[in-house]
């Protein structure tokens, strides 16, 4: 499996993964304009027997980065592949020397929260009501001082 910059050949993989992880899912116009359009954007894809298994992204915002999205496919979880993008991301915002990130998961989704506090995000508030779906409630997280904390896992 290799980790790499995601480009528009990826967003066909993606969709299915995307479709397949969220019931509210991106539209392929986000992804191309994610990709094309913002320049604020990172995203990575993780690539396995042919295809894309899983991606990641965030934005970078002054002096933070906010994650925007990590899924794997599903006949791929339990493998370490999200583990494997949620660290190049935290790499490429040390390379743009950024020190902190956050993201909003879930509150019912605990296996991406034991991803995140694995590698040192905290719950540091709640957007009441933030998913449209359902109107779950979302946990904000996050990771101060990524420069001096980071260590792969």
């Amino acid at each position: 499996m290799t980790i790499e910059k995601m480009d528009l050949d990826c967003v066909d993989d993606v969709l299915v993964i995307e479709n397949l992880s969220f019931p509210v899912p991106w539209s392929r116009a986000a992804f191309v304009q994610e990709l094309k359009g913002n320049r604020l954007a990172r995203y990575v894809a993780a690539k396995a027997d042919g295809r894309v298994v899983g991606y990641a992204g965030m934005w970078m915002v002054i002096d933070e980065a906010h994650i925007t999205n990590i899924a794997v496919h599903p006949e791929y979880r339990g493998q370490g592949i999200g583990s494997k993008l949620l660290e190049r991301l935290i790499e490429i915002a040390l390379e743009e020397g950024v020190d902190n990130m956050t993201l909003e998961v879930r509150v019912s989704n605990e296996i991406a929260q034991g991803l995140y506090k694995k590698y040192g995000f905290s719950v540091m508030g709640i957007r009441k009501e933030y998913y449209l779906d359902n109107r779950e409630d979302a946990f904000i997280m996050w990771k101060r001082n990524i420069k001096s904390s980071f260590k792969k896992v």
